[in-house]
């Protein structure tokens, strides 16, 4: 029996290094780089460390291919979203309500960003691979952003990387903060109806925010 999935991985290397990556993004979300072991990786894939190595480095090297695949999932999930086709309005609702259900659906991917926030971003600095990944949501926001301006529905004019941090933010800390907030008020924030009203009020939020002019710049 344990010879097959030997064989398996020795015919198919991509396969292999998927299955490193799932149990590497397990361990080092629960972990953190510093808590995380290669040892634990190597046991839960069946593999060795040395095939770990040959294939991605050090522990820092496969800590960043988890960083990187991590924001390449979401980053695919939003360039397939099709949102030309809409309104201005409804794609920034599309896109909004994407980010909400990614980040509920993927709690290591907030602990994996939790966790390199407490290292400075030091390893993802050193990604170029990063920095090419996530212009793309900034450009789809620019789009949208424009289109609404254009077509006179969004009257303010605004900076697409704020608008990316404002839904970020929000998505970001419902599942960041879920047991923190939950225990102080009494809260569960997993519940179908809150989740609803949460990923409403966001969305109003940020639209609402776009349709309202800049008194302070003259704009309107």
């Amino acid at each position: 029996m344990s010879a097959r999935p030997q064989q398996r991985r020795k015919n198919d290397p991509e396969r292999t290094k998927a299955d490193i990556l799932d149990a590497a993004t397990e361990e080092f979300a629960t972990h953190g780089l510093a808590g995380g072991r290669i040892d634990a990786i190597a046991e839960k894939t069946r593999t060795s460390k040395r095939m770990i190595y040959y294939y991605f480095g050090g522990k820092e090297d496969l800590y960043l291919a988890v960083l990187e695949r991590s924001y390449r999932q979401i980053r695919t999930l939003e360039a397939d979203l099709q949102l030309d086709d809409l309104s201005a309005e409804d794609a920034l609702r599309v896109l909004i309500s994407e980010t909400f259900d990614y980040d509920e659906a993927h709690p290591d991917f907030i602990r994996l960003v939790s966790s390199e926030n407490i290292n400075c971003a030091a390893h993802m600095r050193r990604s170029e691979t990063l920095l090419d990944l996530n212009i793309s949501i900034i450009e789809m926001l620019e789009k949208i952003i424009d289109r609404g301006g254009r077509d006179g529905v969004f009257l303010r004019r605004t900076d697409a990387i704020d608008v990316h941090m404002l839904i970020s933010a929000f998505c970001f800390f419902r599942v960041s903060n879920r047991y923190t907030f939950g225990a102080i008020f009494r809260r569960d924030l997993s519940e179908e109806g809150l989740m609803a009203r949460h990923k409403q009020m966001i969305s109003d939020a940020v639209v609402s925010y776009l349709k309202t002019p800049d008194v302070s710049s003259g704009e309107g």
